[in-house]
């Protein structure tokens, strides 16, 4: 089991996503955090899951836009020890045609993601630095590379995002430190059911069809792992060939 032990944060497990690199990771060993907003029932029912097939797996709620809450959140993982991979999934959206986009939706969407970002990742890192040895994954968008119609505030933030996984990933790399961001095309969920039919889907993507949240859960459970260690400052597509 390649993190066998290592504690790994993910925020917005309840989620179709958050949940499938849960259950991956925690067959690699990982200890699961799982963090969920207004759907913690979500999260430790999933909690509840992994334990039952035997491994280690806790919820935690908390809302990633407010700095205190997050802060307090954090400081309460680390009593317990350093959190060695934090993957940054919450995130939402909230489209628009951009003259008609309120400003409540443009702040929101880019609390979520950009925010989050920064609320969660900067108290666990200093601890995680003292192992000399982590993990941040990033989960970001092909619509921060090739844009997407009236998608303007989630293409923003996920476009910040990426910038700042290459920054972030030069301070740390000499520290053990890997910083690299996922960004999926289409993926099956209930969400893009709704909004991509088959026909739409072939039309868009290269491969024909959408991906699936296991195969995201694989390259997120390969870039967590030790055999990741020389990859960081990435964004890296999966998408079937979209761009």
């Amino acid at each position: 089991m390649n993190l066998q032990g290592r504690r790994c944060l993910i925020t917005g497990a309840s989620g179709a996503l958050g949940a499938a690199m849960a259950r991956r990771l925690a067959r690699e060993g990982a200890h699961l955090l799982l963090h969920a907003n207004s759907r913690i029932e979500t999260a430790q029912a999933l909690a509840e899951e992994i334990r039952a097939a035997g491994g280690a797996a806790q919820a935690l709620a908390f809302d990633v836009t407010d700095g205190p809450a997050a802060q307090a959140a954090c400081e309460a993982l680390l009593a317990d020890g350093p959190v060695q991979v934090i993957i940054n999934n919450a995130g939402i959206h909230d489209d628009a045609v951009f003259p008609g986009m309120r400003a409540e939706q443009w702040h929101r969407v880019i609390d979520v993601s950009l925010d989050g970002f920064f609320n969660v990742t900067r108290p666990l890192l200093l601890p995680m630095l003292r192992t000399r040895w982590g993990r941040v994954i990033n989960i970001s968008s092909v619509a921060a590379i090739m844009g997407n119609r009236g998608q303007v505030n989630y293409a923003a933030a996920k476009g910040a995002l990426n910038s700042a996984t290459k920054a972030l990933s030069l301070e740390v790399a000499g520290r053990g430190v890997t910083v690299n961001a996922i960004a999926p095309g289409i993926i099956e969920s209930p969400m893009t059911g709704a909004v991509f039919d088959a026909k739409a889907v072939a039309a868009l993507v290269p491969a024909g069809r959408a991906g699936t949240p296991d195969e995201v859960a694989a390259l997120a459970a390969f870039l967590a792992g030790p055999e990741a260690g020389y990859i960081t400052g990435q964004v890296i597509s999966i998408n079937g060939g979209m761009v």
